[in-house]
């Protein structure tokens, strides 16, 4: 089926693997499942955040600045350019960016032809036992985006973002017909019986049934040990990436150990009709919503 000029089905990807310390090992792994994603039909293709090394936000670090990259020219998005123009696929592309002295959890958005769409730089950071991600990253200030690839106008935010229903709704507003979020999430060093495997999907699929866009969620594997200025941290991620439909339902999702490539196709012409229908957001009522634009509930 054909909708303005292009497509109206898409075949949406998820990759999941475990990261080691070494980039280009890394970087290779992730090219690897690119190519398998795309025998397997996929035209966008998310990797997990960060994928360039270890999780390095467990410990607050002066030397893990020296991960961090300027955006133009960046080594492993112009190599992902280059995989997305052969393969002619959409590869969002997560990087720790470098922008004169601030810093930033980024991702660009590299186009089936090999363009740099732009980039998103992640809005809420986290702060917490083994995600102390405030030490190194400025907030975001590109606010919530929308990119028009070739195959669909997508938004794309990261992992944190993921907890947020306001970032969601903003994408979509603009048009996003899909949501795509990669992810670092596992264990809580400060409490190993805290598990937020099955809140962390409920979240995400719920943003997927109340905007009525099929949502792909990408994280990564493995045990990961930092060394910290208080000793060794340890997180183990725990994976469970997934793609989600319209109405919140699973499609396809990952174990907790297993590398994964997950594929899913979607109407989005079906899918646009049913979210018109739907009414959700025929009958919103933004005069009302001012008090989200503060941070204690009183205007």
């Amino acid at each position: 089926m054909e909708m303005e000029g292009r497509r109206s089905e898409v075949v949406v990807s998820s990759l999941q693997f475990a990261c080691s310390h070494d980039i280009s090992t890394n970087v290779a792994a992730a090219e690897r499942l690119v190519r398998e994603a795309h025998a397997k039909g996929a035209n966008i293709v998310l990797i997990q955040e960060l994928f360039e090394g270890y999780y390095f936000c467990q410990a607050q670090r002066e030397d893990f600045f020296q991960r961090a990259k300027p955006y133009k020219n960046h080594p492993t998005i112009a190599r992902m350019q280059k995989l997305a123009k052969e393969l002619g696929v959409v590869i969002p592309v997560s990087f720790f960016e470098e922008a004169n002295n601030a810093h930033y959890n980024s991702i660009a958005i590299i186009d089936a032809d090999g363009t740099d769409l732009g980039i998103y730089r992640k809005s809420h950071i986290p702060d917490g036992p083994g995600y102390q991600e405030k030490f190194y990253f400025n907030p975001g200030d590109t606010g919530f985006k929308v990119f028009q690839t070739k195959f669909a106008k997508i938004g794309v935010a990261i992992c944190w973002d993921q907890w947020f229903p306001e970032a969601a709704r903003a994408m979509v507003l603009q048009g996003a017909e899909v949501l795509f979020y990669p992810t670092a999430i596992g264990s809580e060093p400060q409490d190993q019986g805290l598990d937020s495997r099955d809140h962390w999907r409920r979240v995400m699929q719920g943003h997927a049934g109340a905007n009525v866009v099929p949502l792909v969620a990408s994280n990564r594997i493995g045990k990961e040990i930092i060394e910290t200025e208080h000793g060794p941290s340890q997180i183990t991620f725990y994976g469970n990436s997934f793609i989600a439909g319209p109405t919140g339902e699973i499609v396809a999702e990952a174990d907790d150990k297993t590398e994964a490539v997950l594929v899913a196709q979607f109407d989005l012409e079906k899918i646009k009709s049913k979210r018109q229908s739907w009414g959700v957001f025929r009958d919103r009522r933004p005069d009302l919503y001012k008090v989200l634009l503060t941070m204690d509930g009183n205007l």
